[in-house]
């Protein structure tokens, strides 16, 4: 099957501001610049923007198209999990935090049980879990 775990995933989400969200994504979660494309403001030249870790099999992709905006419309449940397995570093969340982040209360109480949910500059929610990855439901 050609989706399979070596597959990579791409997640792509529209941004108001993708200097605010490098700010958030880089300098304050630790992901790498990938990618950018700076658009001259033709309609369909998309400015993008994709973060992620060079080794990881996922990345995402920030867009926005000055000539034809989308506005992000981020519900309670859009979530990006990222499974840590250890505690959440406290230095961490503050540097999310200086960089754009706003801790937020999950929607699903579990993910207060188990990790620390902030909102990112577009509104999408980021919870860092203090909990290992594990393909079976608990």
């Amino acid at each position: 099957m050609p989706a399979d775990a070596t597959a990579h995933v791409r997640i792509a989400r529209p941004s108001r501001d993708l200097e605010a969200a490098e700010r958030f994504w880089v300098a304050g979660l630790g992901l790498a610049v990938q990618y950018r494309h700076g658009a001259d403001g033709a309609r369909g030249r998309h400015s993008l923007l994709m973060v992620g870790r060079p080794d990881a099999a996922w990345h995402l992709e920030l867009v926005r198209d000055p000539a034809a905006s989308v506005e992000p419309r981020p519900t309670p449940e859009d979530l990006l999990v990222i499974y840590l397995g250890e505690p959440v570093p406290d230095t961490l969340v503050e540097r999310l935090e200086q960089h754009g982040g706003t801790r937020a209360p999950a929607h699903n109480p579990y993910w207060d049980t188990w990790g620390v949910t902030l909102q990112e500059p577009d509104g999408y929610l980021l919870v860092l879990s203090t909990r290992t990855w594990s393909s079976s439901a608990d």
